[in-house]
């Protein structure tokens, strides 16, 4: 029986948000504990599934210029844990929904040039299950809340919540 994530776990895990690159030393002096601790409460987190990876948070100069694409795929019967996990493996693929209707995944893509969107769909179109696909090329973006801020406008965005809309 696992036990429940403690006030040091709570900023272990706030420390690690920030920085999942810092050192265990530098984690043990942030909390006042010894590093061994450390060591031992990321095992743990790890373990029992609080923490389940690290990641690259990518910079990305706003003024770049990248294709973005949403792609909308048909799949076989019983075949979409394959295709999901196919797709998983393919970088350029930064969501991917279920949705209901004549397609069963919708997919938000982002690669540099458009020659590379090309390769990328012959590539997906290739993979076992996948009946066809249909995409759109994105020519803007209005405004996107998914930060926090809308970062066309610069306006601060606040979430809805159920129950506080009214």
């Amino acid at each position: 029986m696992s036990r429940a994530n403690d006030a040091t776990d709570r900023q272990l895990i706030a420390l690690l948000q920030a920085n999942a690159r810092e050192t265990t030393t530098a984690l043990a002096t942030m909390l006042g504990v010894a590093r061994t601790t450390i060591q031992e409460r990321m095992a743990r987190l790890e373990n029992n599934g609080t923490i389940i990876g690290y990641s690259a948070i990518l910079a990305r100069d706003p003024f770049a210029d990248y294709t973005e694409a949403l792609l909308m795929a048909a799949l076989s019967n019983g075949k979409i844990k394959d295709v999901v996990e196919r797709l998983r493996l393919l970088p350029e693929i930064k969501l991917c929904q279920s949705i209901d209707g004549d397609f069963n995944l919708v997919c938000r893509l982002e690669v540099p040039r458009v020659e590379d969107l090309d390769a990328l769909l012959d590539e997906i179109a290739e993979i076992p299950g996948i009946e066809r696909i249909r995409t759109w090329v994105m020519l803007g973006t209005r405004f996107d809340r998914r930060g926090g801020e809308d970062v066309v406008s610069g306006h601060q965005a606040f979430p809805i919540g159920r129950g506080e809309a009214g």
